[in-house]
């Protein structure tokens, strides 16, 4: 059970740097660009983000952070349980929740459009956005996924 804990700890946390990346610098840095080269690559980055390591981290701390809610919830009586379930309910819902509801809907949007064109400059300015904004929600998300998961672990530890 320790090392699902640790898994999701370090998975939270991974990806809230990455996500805390993208809202503090990467999205500022495509929003300078004319808006044809932003939405080429942002294009990219949406495909490239779909890889082995990242899907592993992102989809595998939804899968551990599934495994610790249920576990929360069976052994509620054990010291640190409610940072579990708190936990992972931030992770499941404003990270990866938000994630599929909001985030990706806007990148299958952006990649319906060619770069050059009128309706994609268009949508690229409410794209930056959205998009950011929904980013900033799901990096304090995975943040306090981390914190709460470290409290865990450190409650389990004291017994």
């Amino acid at each position: 059970m320790f090392l699902v804990k640790l898994f999701a700890t370090l998975g939270s946390g991974l990806i809230a740097g990455v996500f805390f990346a993208f809202s503090t610098f990467v999205m500022q840095a495509l929003a300078q660009r004319p808006p044809a080269q932003g939405i080429a690559a942002m294009q990219s980055i949406n495909i490239t983000v779909i890889n082995p390591l990242f899907m592993t981290v992102f989809l595998g701390t939804s899968a551990a952070c599934v495994f610790l809610l249920v576990f929360s919830l069976l052994k509620w009586h054990q010291p640190g349980a409610i940072y579990l379930l708190i936990g992972s309910l931030l992770y499941l819902v404003g990270t990866f929740g938000t994630t599929i509801v909001f985030n990706v809907p806007l990148n299958d949007a952006l990649a319906s459009v060619e770069p050059e064109s009128q309706i994609g400059a268009s949508l690229w300015a409410s794209y930056l956005t959205k998009w950011t904004f929904w980013n900033h929600v799901r990096t304090v998300a995975a943040l306090m996924t981390t914190a709460l998961l470290i409290i865990a672990l450190r409650e389990e530890s004291k017994i």
